[in-house]
């Protein structure tokens, strides 16, 4: 049938109209909620971080012996009630769990009768195994942080004006590397912290008085800087050759400013996943230097001397071994765990 050029019209408007109502429809709020913000390198990277269940309870773990450890003062004041120095030759060698009685003379009242609870039993000299495990737990981890930090201070000052300057500069600072890594690392670290135990002038002063441990990073770091220099180093030289970094020298950026706000900044992710992957070594190296008896000297307690002075004991007490290496081992493993986790998230190159 025939159609009029007025029903053409209607009909043509009305295709007309559906198709610009279907080429720019209005968006309602719920799909404008939908259209989320690119989430930026950091928010994928702890989404992929997320996804590594192992990774997640490694850092789960690590936060909880953190908490153990500098939480030490709470231990001993509500859960074991004594210090990590209190002595009680009546009950050493006390059972994990055991429950005992002691006699305290010249107290408020006299002559007093107290009961503890040793949740991990007591040592050769009746002390609170719990308590020193929690104090020996934050000296260990406060002479491995100390030590992490001064070695990656001096390694990145060194490693970035080694990479960006090249040269001389970066001949002489990378032989001064060399020779570093070249020396024994073991030997010297127990002659510097000899040398250094031994000085009058450094254990009598006010600082080392209190806390005589504070000597120990200085020594851990006087070699532990030279892996991360070497680092920065290279992603430095490769960093500084974009194009970006012309451009903030054509802005007039000097150097401090392009190395300190465009170059580290790039590089993070590579200080992240070293320093994750060297806080196990430092803390196994702060043990060895314990254990041997260069390290944190007694009283002052540490996981790697309370391996040293219950190796006397072991078939009477094993627990004195057992619960110090235990630590020390749940926490190199946890920590490694988690830097293969940071390594496998923050790589660039991996998707979602």
């Amino acid at each position: 049938m025939a159609t009029t050029g007025k029903e053409h019209a209607k009909r043509g408007g009305g295709l007309a109209t559906g198709g610009a109502a279907a080429a720019s429809p209005s968006l309602s709020r719920l799909e404008r909620a939908s259209l989320k913000k690119s989430p930026g390198y950091f928010a994928r990277s702890w989404r992929r971080f997320r996804h590594n269940k192992l990774a997640l309870v490694s850092l789960i773990v690590f936060v909880l012996m953190v908490c153990f450890s500098f939480g030490s003062p709470l231990v001993s004041q509500f859960i074991t009630h004594q210090d990590y120095a209190t002595q009680d030759l009546q009950n050493h060698f006390a059972a994990p769990g055991s429950t005992v009685s002691t006699v305290i003379f010249g107290g408020p009242n006299g002559v007093e009768h107290v009961t503890y609870k040793h949740w991990l039993g007591t040592d050769e000299l009746g002390r609170d195994v719990l308590t020193r495990l929690a104090y020996g737990g934050r000296i260990s981890m406060s002479v491995s942080f100390i030590a992490l930090a001064l070695a990656l201070t001096v390694g990145i000052v060194i490693g970035a004006m080694s990479g960006f300057y090249g040269g001389v500069t970066d001949a002489v600072l990378m032989r001064l590397v060399d020779v570093f890594l070249s020396i024994p690392g073991l030997f010297l670290l127990i002659l510097i912290s000899s040398m250094i135990n031994n000085n009058s002038l450094l254990t009598n002063s006010a600082i080392f008085r209190n806390a005589g441990w504070l000597a120990l990073p200085l020594v851990i770091a006087s070699l532990s800087w030279t892996g991360i220099s070497r680092l920065i180093r290279g992603e430095v030289m490769s960093v500084k050759s974009r194009d970006y970094i012309d451009a903030a020298r054509v802005l007039g950026s000097n150097d401090s400013r392009i190395i300190f706000r465009h170059i580290l900044p790039n590089v993070l992710h590579v200080i992240i996943i070293w320093v994750t992957l060297a806080i196990p070594g430092l803390i196994l190296t702060e043990a060895s230097l314990s254990y041997l008896g260069f390290g944190v000297q007694i009283p002052t307690p540490s996981w790697g001397n309370m391996l040293s002075n219950a190796q006397e004991y072991f078939t009477r007490a094993a627990y004195l071994v057992i619960l110090p290496g235990m630590m020390i081992y749940i926490t190199v493993l946890v920590v490694n765990l988690m830097g293969n986790g940071l390594r496998d998230a923050l790589d660039p190159r991996l998707t979602d």
